[in-house]
């Protein structure tokens, strides 16, 4: 299938350090699936998009954990969400 400048628009990636970054519209649709903060417990200090960036990130690349670059959460935080 050609690219077509309607396609070329829906599938451009800007604003993300990396082609696996989430779009706007792709975190829309995740957000809402992801856990949220438990009552009582402390206020979250890692952006959770930051976090699903991550694992978009290591997904894209092989998933080889030591691959996580330091822009990302700590690899324990990343995996702790991705297990969960």
């Amino acid at each position: 299938m050609p690219w077509t400048d309607t396609a070329r628009r829906e599938q451009r990636r800007d604003g993300g350090s990396y082609s696996s970054d989430l779009r706007d519209a792709e975190w829309a649709l995740i957000a809402p699936m992801l856990p949220a903060p438990r009552s009582g417990d402390r206020q979250r200090k890692t952006c959770l998009r930051r976090v699903m960036n991550a694992i978009m990130y290591i997904a894209s690349n092989g998933g080889a954990w030591q691959m996580l670059r330091r822009c990302f959460p700590p690899v324990s935080t990343v995996r702790g969400y991705f297990y969960v």
